[in-house]
């Protein structure tokens, strides 16, 4: 070699060291900080629309129950709860909420807005599924895209009270477990917990999670064993999913005697009767009902009070996500025999299971029953982007140029629908004139109907109990054992000396009831539409037998 050489070779700089592009770090810290501003403009706009419904005394009594909890009552002794006591989905969500702001109807609206968005971000992950670029984006959009504005009408059913769509949340994680976990001995098990704590909140939970999760997985590993023999895996394992559904659906249905047992809340019973005889007007209302869940009730439009013109064009807006939802329903019952994707036919089964035991129910009987097939909109939804989401990303690929302008006009369409029903201004609890006059006047203890008792407890922030009443067949008051404590009822706890016989929501022939339960008032008041009689005794002492719905 010569001089030349070793000199040129002696002068090669060395190899740097790998160092981590600094664009792609940036890149990724700017898609999470438009993440987390998206998801706090999405809770903002829910709970502004959620504020757009005064809150009842249903979701009222859920409040004091959290936050009895709160207080140390875990297992809510003394309580009787409705039909469904959400011990296990709503109430912990509202016991965090009040540990951080308190007692007051702002609960409810706080914690609704924190379902929905829940609801919105775990959809889009699981329709994204193990899909990544374009096709994820799609499926991921598509989801969040048919649950992003609910309609302003819609708000009672899946932005207020307890009404089965935060129950969505959980079988949201559950199938995030199924579909990203790798098969494991511990899956199976875990979903069977999960469906337990489930079904002592909300049996719902048998419609939508259980039983076609026990359907669906049983008949696909029957047929998989047949085929491929007794060492087919997947089938054992999708089998195994089937049978912790039906233990966690088993276990969960002894929640209430359990609870019962223990010393805790009693669960007050409603038969869900079926009525063949009117299912023309409940396929009707099943019909509007779905439609009303995706914003899209064009059948009666004014049933919520949805009259101005900028609302009505929203709901015709909204058809074309129902008709998606409709497109992937009627895929994914295709699929029930085929293999591979387990939740599609799961899903499927899931909404038809819900759509046809509300239609054939006695709860079909107007839009307000909607709140009994709630989950259809989560579930619809992540069908239609998990079936729909792959077709959308090539179409929009190969139709780019009239395509995309249809897609932007909805997405922009939908958008606005968020933006209006965020707008609208905040509607006050429908007692607050009550609690605001019994707080400045010292009636601290008191009875009143049902939908004027729990409501103005919360309304006065606590300050006010009022405990609920019914008049028996003799027309006299008795305690009425819904959502509500039999502690407020003892005269050695609670002093009551007060009626409110009149107002918004009153029973009629409060004030006979009254005088005929407890005799002659001392003092009678009229304030803001509501009659108040006042006594100089304890109204306790003289309360006798149960009030039963």
């Amino acid at each position: 070699m010569t001089s030349v050489g070793r000199d040129q070779e002696a002068a090669a700089p060395a190899a740097p060291p790998a160092r981590t592009p600094a664009a792609p770090i940036a890149r990724r810290a700017g898609l999470a900080g438009l993440g987390v501003l998206a998801v706090a403009a999405l809770y903002f706009a829910y709970w502004r629309q959620s504020l757009a419904v005064g809150l009842s005394s249903d979701g009222s009594g859920n409040i004091l129950q959290a936050w009895d909890m709160l207080h140390g009552n875990l297992l809510l002794t003394g309580w009787w709860v409705s039909d469904v006591s959400f011990y296990t989905t709503e109430l912990p969500q509202y016991v965090l909420v009040e540990a951080l702001t308190g007692l007051g109807p702002w609960v409810v609206h706080a914690a609704a807005a924190m379902t929905y968005t829940l609801l919105v971000l775990l959809g889009a992950l699981l329709a994204k599924g193990s899909a990544r670029g374009g096709r994820g984006w799609a499926r991921a959009l598509l989801t969040a895209g048919l649950m992003v504005s609910p309609q302003l009408s819609a708000t009672s059913v899946v932005l207020l009270s307890p009404d089965h769509t935060g129950t969505a949340v959980p079988l949201l994680v559950i199938w995030l477990l199924i579909d990203r976990a790798r098969p494991r001995w511990y899956v199976p098990v875990l979903v069977c917990l999960m469906f337990t704590l489930t079904m002592v909140g909300d049996s719902i939970i048998l419609l939508t999670g259980v039983a076609p999760l026990v359907l669906i997985g049983t008949g696909r590993a029957v047929t998989g064993l047949i085929r491929n023999g007794l060492r087919h895996v997947p089938a054992w394992y999708e089998l195994s999913l089937a049978v912790a559904a039906a233990v966690g659906g088993l276990a969960g249905s002894y929640g209430p005697r359990v609870m019962a047992a223990w010393g805790g809340y009693q669960q007050s019973p409603v038969s869900a009767d079926t009525d063949l005889s009117q299912l023309q007007h409940g396929s009707w209302v099943t019909l509007q009902g779905f439609l009303e869940l995706f914003g899209a009730n064009v059948l009666n439009p004014a049933f919520y009070g949805t009259t101005t013109p900028a609302e009505v064009a929203f709901v015709w807006l909204h058809l074309a996500g129902a008709l998606v939802a409709t497109i992937g329903v009627v895929v994914g019952v295709v699929r029930i025999f085929r293999p591979g994707d387990l939740i599609v036919p799961v899903f499927a089964v899931a909404i038809l299971a819900n759509v046809g035991a509300y239609m054939i129910s006695t709860h079909a009987q107007d839009l307000l029953g909607a709140r009994e097939m709630a989950a259809v909109l989560p579930l619809g939804a992540v069908l239609a982007g998990r079936v729909l989401g792959d077709r959308l990303a090539a179409w929009t690929r190969a139709a780019r140029y009239w395509l995309t302008p249809v897609l932007a006009v909805l997405a922009a369409g939908y958008l606005a629908t968020l933006g209006f029903s965020a707008a609208q201004p905040a509607r006050p609890g429908p007692n607050e004139p009550l609690a605001a006059w019994l707080t400045a006047h010292g009636l601290t203890g008191g009875l009143a109907t049902y939908w004027q008792a729990n409501s103005t407890n919360v309304d006065s922030h606590g300050r006010i109990v009022l405990s609920a009443v019914v008049q028996d067949v003799r027309d006299r008051l008795v305690p009425y054992l819904w959502e509500t404590n039999e502690a407020n009822y003892d005269p050695a706890r609670r002093y009551a000396n007060f009626v409110v016989a009149d107002g918004p929501s009153a029973l009629p022939g409060m004030k006979l009831s009254a005088e005929l339960t407890f005799g002659k008032p001392a003092q009678i008041y009229q304030a803001d539409g509501y009659t108040i009689l006042v006594w100089n005794k304890n109204l306790l002492t003289e309360l006798n037998g149960p009030g039963l719905n």
